[in-house]
């Protein structure tokens, strides 16, 4: 911030000096009066900077932005007339009307007084414009970095609540399994538990940042499948393919399993034979998530899962990857197909 201020303080300076300097560097190597150079533009320009600073430190902050208007147009008539007023008593008292006008000139063929005092009004309100214009710029970029800012931390905060949402769900859900496996088989119970344990410390203490290394999402996954394959039977043949290869993909927490969740929910029968089918590919920056199931519906007085996941996760993909998604859920056939990209 400091370092800002200095940058903005050094500009003004360098583009003061440029404009003192023009008259100078415009009449290198002419034969020109001083006088008139004093009276016509360097007097007339120490006067703009006052008007100018005037505006932006003081009189646009106090009257203007707070809608007094009349008080602000009318304090800058009034330093307008007083240094309109001082330039012609310093030129009268220092100059003897020589800035007026050049020796041999008829002061009768001069401009008159009306069009003399306009034209005098215009060049005084020009740093005036400019200084609103400089200003209202400033507090338009003031602005809309606040309303970034507060968009992102609305942002933030509207994930972080998806997410805090997601693990109680997911665990639910893995509590459900674990629950069906007591009295089946006390020992994979007591192995599921264990898994269950190392995949919430992957949950609880390395999904806190935005992005991850999409290496240890596939190692989340390929845990959480062999979680549930757990409790299934052999009526039910799981097939799942993930990049082998390592890759520098970072990529939000949490996007895939909630698709996953959803296949195990409504992918698996008691009775009846069916397989849940999992591929992810890379393309460049592309992730291509598929996964398929057949379709069991759940009956109506079915608890297990909240359906929060697949709400969850749309919400989380607009908020996250606006326009560099593509979420598509059909059913055709007794299959249910989610294909979800992801340019990251």
């Amino acid at each position: 911030m400091y370092k800002n201020k200095k940058i903005i303080f050094f500009q003004h300076i360098l583009i003061w000096l440029v404009l003192f300097s023009m008259p100078y560097i415009l009449s290198y190597g002419q034969e020109s009066d001083i006088n008139r150079l004093i009276a016509h533009f360097l007097i007339p320009m120490l006067f703009y900077a006052v008007i100018f600073y005037l505006n932006f430190f003081v009189l646009i902050d106090r009257f203007l932005f707070p809608k007094k208007t009349l008080k602000f147009i009318l304090f800058n008539i009034g330093a307008i007339a007083f240094f309109m007023f001082l330039k012609e008593q310093i030129e009268d008292t220092f100059f003897q009307g020589l800035a007026r006008r050049a020796p041999g000139d008829n002061p009768k063929e001069g401009p008159p007084i009306k069009l003399f005092l306009y034209v005098q009004m215009i060049s005084y309100a020009a740093p005036v414009l400019f200084s609103i214009a400089i200003k209202t710029t400033k507090r338009w970029v003031k602005t809309e970095a606040e309303r970034k800012e507060a968009d992102n931390f609305k942002l933030q905060t509207e994930l972080q609540h998806l997410r805090y949402q997601l693990q109680p769900h997911f665990f639910f859900n893995s509590l459900n399994n674990i629950y069906s496996l007591v009295d089946i088989s006390p020992e994979r119970a007591k192995s599921t538990i264990h898994s269950l344990g190392k995949l919430m410390r992957y949950l609880l203490y390395e999904t806190n940042t935005e992005l991850v290394p999409l290496s240890k999402e596939i190692e989340f996954m390929r845990k959480y499948i062999d979680l549930m394959k757990l409790r299934l039977t052999d009526k039910t043949e799981i097939e799942s393919s993930f990049p082998i290869s390592e890759n520098q993909i970072q990529i939000a927490p949490l996007l895939f399993i909630s698709l996953i969740e959803n296949a195990f929910k409504h992918g698996v029968s008691a009775n009846k034979n069916s397989i849940i089918s999992i591929d992810m590919t890379i393309k460049g920056r592309l992730v291509d998530f598929t996964i398929e199931n057949h379709n069991f519906p759940k009956q109506d007085n079915d608890k297990s899962g909240s359906g929060i996941g697949l709400s969850n996760l749309e919400k989380r993909l607009q908020l996250l990857y606006p326009n560099k998604h593509i979420f598509k859920k059909e059913l055709a056939a007794g299959v249910y197909r989610v294909n979800l990209k992801i340019e990251t």
